[in-house]
């Protein structure tokens, strides 16, 4: 279908909902598909380009897509994909995909887009793919739709950004396995980055009593008082609305808990990560209370008292991003790391040739994590 594509519009608003209703049923968790305020929001933002595909003969909406960014990062999310069940193979999620890349990274606006991707089937994957998007890891159980689902990592840079990442001299070595994923992957080396011992985490949290303040204005004002530039920030993108803090409040972590997804992103940790490094099971343990049954955060790849602290309380590595934010001329990598309450299930995932490494690292690290090591007295 020779389908016209135009920026989104107030006036499709209406439209636009019928289509992700019809796409994703009662489920979708975004606002962007869902909230008609946010969506307007979205429509007039100067960092979203939002552009939708209309039939040329009835003009029904029959696609949308956007590439949400913020001030000064450098990084955007490919969002809202989605094509009517009707105008399905015809190549519409391609051509919207290409069309948001040219408008932003070759543009040059961003240095790189990022989406996550559905996996109950290969359609998505390959969508993104044919639009120079690569894997780069694996989100297990991430969203809650009509059920738990998995999501795929998926991300596209502006030419040269991959070239001019900062070296990371060690690693914790559990991440050992999914750098080298990447470099099979991508390209990219790690020739540098030795694999050490895990940090030892100092404290025991476990016990500690944690209050929960979910009072989204508050937590914003808040957030920006603490942060005022996105340099401290674990995680782009996010706006936090929960506030977890302990009773003398010598530290704040917030964190953006969506409870129609039924998931949650630790955003930031204030005064710094360190200073709640030892209380990531409480946190979590108050978020999943809270109706989250997948937390995940993102943390520099050259953060190795942060990464250890995760590592050792659960959360594994399922995606690295290289290359993800801008520091002076060069780029920091970062990896996701996440940690789920519910089984995790991947008999109906299905994954793209390119992908399934990272599926395969994901379950070996899941499995050196949970699983008992047998000891064998001879």
């Amino acid at each position: 279908m020779n389908a016209l594509i135009a920026p989104a519009r107030a006036s499709d608003i209406a439209e636009l909902r019928q289509l992700y209703y019809a796409v994703y049923g009662p489920h979708y968790p975004t606002a962007l598909g869902t909230d008609p305020a946010a969506m307007a929001r979205l429509i007039q933002d100067p960092h979203t380009l939002w552009l939708v595909a209309r039939c040329p003969d009835t003009g029904a909406l029959a696609a949308s897509a956007a590439v949400h960014g913020e001030p000064g990062s450098g990084i955007g999310r490919l969002e809202g994909l989605a094509v009517h069940p009707d105008h399905r193979s015809g190549g519409l999620a391609a051509r919207l995909t290409e069309a948001l890349c040219a408008g932003t990274l070759d543009a040059g606006r961003l240095d790189s887009v990022y989406a996550t991707v559905r996996t109950v089937s290969a359609g998505p994957q390959r969508a993104v793919a044919r639009n120079g998007f690569r894997p780069l890891g694996i989100l297990p159980n991430a969203v809650d739709l009509s059920s738990r689902e998995s999501l795929a990592l998926y991300a596209r840079h502006r030419p040269g950004v991959l070239e001019r990442r900062f070296p990371v001299p060690e690693v914790p070595a559990p991440l050992l396995p999914l750098l080298r994923t990447v470099e099979r992957g991508l390209g990219v080396r790690y020739d540098g980055t030795r694999a050490v011992a895990p940090a030892p985490v100092t404290g025991d949290g476990a016990a500690e009593h944690l209050e929960m303040i979910e009072a989204p204005a508050f937590v914003r004002r808040r957030f920006r008082e603490r942060f005022p530039d996105a340099g401290g920030w674990f995680y782009p993108l996010h706006t936090p609305n929960a506030l977890l803090t302990p009773e003398d409040g010598r530290f704040e972590v917030y964190a953006y808990l969506n409870r129609t997804g039924r998931y949650c992103s630790l955003v930031a940790a204030h005064p710094d990560p360190a200073a709640a490094a030892g209380y990531l099971e409480p946190v979590t343990r108050a978020l999943t209370r809270a109706g989250a049954g997948y937390v995940e955060a993102l943390v520099p790849l050259s953060h190795h008292g942060a990464l250890s602290a995760f590592l050792a309380q659960g959360f594994v590595a399922g995606a690295l991003y290289p290359a993800m934010r801008r520091e002076g001329d060069g780029f920091h990598d970062h990896v996701v790391l996440s940690r789920s309450t519910e089984r995790i299930d991947f008999r109906d995932v299905v994954v793209e040739p390119a992908l399934q490494p990272y599926l395969d690292c994901y379950s070996s690290a899941w499995a050196s994590t949970y699983l008992p090591t047998l000891e064998v007295a001879s």
